[in-house]
């Protein structure tokens, strides 16, 4: 026996128009809910380069802070250094200078 095909007419031609509108609303409702996340995302990494960038910076300055320690601890002349630089000491016989920038509201000497 044959068998026939059955002409649905329009009805068939509206079935997959529906079917293909409601695949094409769930795409467009599944990418609206997403757009949030994704930016949100974007935000994080971009959030997360500063902060890697922060880490950085802050393990230079602690680097830089642990050999001058470092070098205070081992080295006499470098803590002769820092104290004629941030105290002022000198040795007996030396004159100490200091040169101190002029103030903006002082007017200047005629």
């Amino acid at each position: 026996m044959k068998e026939e095909a059955v002409d649905l007419g329009i009805w068939d031609k509206l079935t997959r128009v529906v079917m293909l509108l409601l695949v094409v609303a769930s795409a467009v409702g599944i990418g609206y809910l997403c757009v949030p996340l994704i930016q949100q995302n974007a935000r994080m990494r971009q959030r997360n380069l500063e902060l890697e960038a922060h880490i950085q910076r802050e393990e230079d300055a602690a680097r830089q802070l642990k050999a001058s320690l470092d070098a205070l601890r081992s080295d006499p002349k470098a803590v002769e250094r820092l104290a004629r630089e941030k105290l002022g000491y000198a040795k007996p016989g030396e004159v100490v200078i200091r040169f101190q920038e002029p103030t903006a509201s002082a007017p200047a000497a005629p």
